[in-house]
């Protein structure tokens, strides 16, 4: 639905402060136009698996032989609606820039600043520790508050090291932990505890839910409600629509709703939509030892990062070093250069 895409694992360092906005975005025309492919800059509302049909928002109805749906989630923000400070959902991506900036012009004209980040998974943290870096450098530190809500466990899936190195990274960055859940109240958040936590701004980094069109689709769902595939990323009720990220979830070996899974399903979907136009069968797929322990590395403010794979963890200017490289390289793929892709 627009122009570019935003890549989310640069987008704490451009709250931070550390990016323009332009190096952690691809444009898409150039990239299809440079690949004969086609760009349509449009949402899909429904599917009908059975007719092979797309509806689009404002394009109308659009004929399919196969399909690749890679549409992402939703955030479910349905127990902070009635928050009276403003939400911030952190998807989609383009609508929680544009709410941000707002937000931030806000913080300073008021000359303080005030935000709950709901969510302690990986997305909250590296939000709440670069907001807060944000707002301390533009404002000073004694006039910002940044709390983190943490639901059932910080950091949850991730080994005991990798907590304890966040939750020190917390502490240093000036972010308050609160532990339990929270809901939308008048003042900002009602928490589980019975406490009401007064603030302007709530940021919705919270569990994922999948778009209501699916359910009208046709297509096999796996238990979450997300599409069901199998081997290739196909769909196991229809073989000719393949699906990737956080809308698909793999119903032999389910994996997390994260960035890594998706970005290495794209090598696997690029071969098996050309097999699958030709009639050939699919490539089998040969997982690596890191698909079972992905890498992450965690921005935690300032220059600094977190790194996890496996039991493993450490932490530095280093780590930010290692991860902005790694950034930086990812998206060099997509800049269009004379005769072609970099």
């Amino acid at each position: 639905p627009h122009a570019r895409q935003v890549y989310s694992g640069m987008l704490p360092g451009w709250i931070a402060g550390h990016y323009r906005l332009e190096e952690c975005a691809a444009a898409l025309e150039p990239l299809a136009r440079a690949a004969g492919v086609r760009f349509v800059q449009d949402s899909v509302v429904a599917v009908d698996a059975e007719r092979r049909l797309l509806q689009c928002a404002a394009g109308g109805a659009m004929p399919y032989d196969l399909l690749s749906l890679d549409t992402g989630a939703q955030v479910d923000s349905s127990s902070l609606a009635a928050t009276g400070a403003a939400l911030l959902p952190i998807r989609p991506l383009e609508r929680f820039i544009v709410d941000w900036d707002r937000q931030l012009a806000g913080f300073i004209e008021a000359g303080r600043a005030s935000v709950a980040v709901v969510g302690g998974g990986a997305a909250g943290v590296e939000l709440a520790l670069a907001m807060r870096y944000c707002l301390a450098t533009l404002l000073g530190a004694d006039r910002v508050e940044v709390f983190l809500v943490e639901g059932g466990a910080l950091m949850k899936g991730h080994g005991k090291r990798v907590v304890s190195r966040v939750a020190a990274a917390l502490t240093a960055g000036g972010v308050q932990r609160l532990q339990g859940y929270a809901a939308g109240s008048a003042t900002g958040l009602l928490l589980s505890d019975g406490r009401d936590l007064a603030v302007a701004c709530v940021v919705a980094a919270t569990g994922v839910v999948p778009a209501p069109w699916l359910t009208g689709s046709g297509l096999a769902l796996a238990r979450d409600g997300f599409i069901a595939v199998g081997e290739g990323q196909r769909s196991i009720s229809h073989p000719e629509v393949f699906a990737a990220g956080d809308v698909a979830t793999r119903v032999a070996a389910p994996l997390a709703k994260s960035g890594v899974h998706a970005v290495r399903a794209g090598p696997v979907l690029a071969v098996n939509l050309r097999r699958a136009l030709e009639g050939r069968p699919l490539a089998p797929e040969r997982p690596r030892r890191s698909q079972r322990s992905p890498l992450y590395l965690l921005a935690t403010g300032p220059r600094r990062a977190v790194v996890s794979w496996g039991g493993w963890s450490a932490t530095g200017r280093w780590a930010w070093r290692w991860k902005d490289w790694i950034d930086r390289r990812f998206m060099k793929q997509y800049v269009l250069e004379k005769g072609g892709m970099t």
